[in-house]
């Protein structure tokens, strides 16, 4: 990593783009509440940093001299293409003509849009560079291979990671797995929208910062390539949707499965009643998670053998998105009807039953969920210990 003589001996300085999405703010909390020592961070929000400004970027790098940076910044999905080519490519490729300068390792995440159906895909699987891709998935292909063409040409030391549907807590935004959460938890999923037997991988963002940090720390074996960061095992879609359903103690959605031509087809007969109703001055729109509904019948499940045999160490190795599911609708469900945007659901539910069943039959995870989550040292004391006088 880079050193600067200024900074011999001090705590590195790292980057984050990103920091206020799901994936930044697990780095940026990472850094900062569970690993304070490795490293002070900096994120800069979009105000103060756009990632569609060369100068912005430019300048802000050459100012704080940076260790390494983390780009986790993205445009929302269902962005012009304008935009998303600004941010998500050219502000991209921006960050990493800086860091290359700089001579400093790059993280950079990518996503599972840029690969097509499959089982077992592997990371060099790439999709052709078509004018038919959307918007986000042609944006972060051609980002990928820029990176790698600048790692062969002009020196650039990045790690591209690659996701699919990541889940977690700290959310602040209704997207991605969180939207699926919400469908649910709402009552407005009366049926599965999805086809017996479609597949899908789940990447767990609380292991995320144990990789990138590894990743820092062991750039020759990182440098340069492309990993995919996903959990070992696939899930059904629809399983996953029922476990959902049951563990909220709900009815619906009913396991009937939709066929993709009529899903497709409500789809397109609610666009047009969105157009009317926006005519007549009523602002409305569609979850843009909805442009990936073919998706949602089809098996795209990506291998993640080129990182298990690597040098790095799944922190909680029997962590899946069931045994995490408690926690995470927890969370999600207290944060939502306290914000007024759930009320369907019974709210005497209480996920005790889940802990006592872990302890009973499965205490390795439940030992794990702590280690991750509850074994830090109680700051107010901690504070009060470093400021009490001596005797």
């Amino acid at each position: 990593m880079n050193d600067h003589p200024a900074r011999q001996g001090a705590r590195k300085i790292g980057v984050v783009f990103g920091g206020s999405g799901l994936v930044g703010g697990t780095m940026v909390n990472f850094y900062k509440q569970r690993r304070p020592g490795l490293a002070e961070i900096l994120a800069p929000s979009s105000k103060k940093v756009s990632l569609s400004s060369c100068i912005d970027i430019r300048n802000y790098l050459m100012s704080t001299r940076p260790d390494f940076v983390i780009n986790a910044g993205i445009t929302n999905i269902d962005a012009g293409s304008q935009l998303t080519f600004e941010v998500n490519y050219v502000g991209a490729i921006n960050i990493a003509r800086a860091t290359a300068a700089l001579k400093i390792p790059y993280i950079f995440f990518s996503s599972a849009a840029t690969l097509p159906e499959g089982s077992d895909l592997p990371e060099d699987a790439q999709l052709p560079i078509t004018a038919g891709l959307s918007n986000y998935a042609k944006s972060k292909l051609m980002a990928e291979k820029t990176l790698a063409y600048m790692h062969a040409h002009e020196g650039l030391d990045f790690s591209c990671i690659r996701l699919s549907i990541v889940y977690g807590r700290h959310d602040h935004k209704i997207q991605g797995f969180q939207r699926l959460l919400f469908s649910i938890a709402d009552g407005s999923m009366p049926f599965l929208f999805t086809a017996k037997g479609a597949r899908h991988s789940y990447s767990n963002v609380r292991k995320l910062p144990y990789l990138v940090q590894h990743m820092l720390e062991n750039r020759a074996e990182f440098s340069g390539r492309t990993f995919h960061f996903v959990d070992s095992e696939p899930v059904e879609l629809a399983d996953l949707i029922l476990t959902i359903r049951d563990q909220l103690h709900l009815k619906r959605p009913r396991k009937i499965y939709v066929p993709h031509s009529l899903a497709r087809s409500g789809k397109n007969c609610a666009h047009v009643v969105l157009r009317l109703l926006t005519r007549m001055g009523m602002k409305a729109s569609m979850p843009p998670e909805l442009m990936f509904l073919g998706a949602f019948y089809r098996t795209q499940t990506l291998s993640c053998q080129r990182l298990v045999g690597s040098s790095f160490v799944d922190p909680f190795p029997s962590e899946t998105i069931y045994n995490r599911l408690p926690v995470i609708l927890n969370y999600y469900l207290q944060r939502w009807s306290q914000k007024n945007l759930i009320t369907s659901y019974d709210d005497r539910f209480h996920f005790d039953n889940t802990v006592r069943y872990d302890f009973e039959h499965n205490p390795q995870a439940l030992l794990d969920a702590i280690h991750g989550d509850a074994t830090a040292p109680f700051p107010d004391i901690d504070t009060a210990v470093a400021v009490e006088p001596e005797p």
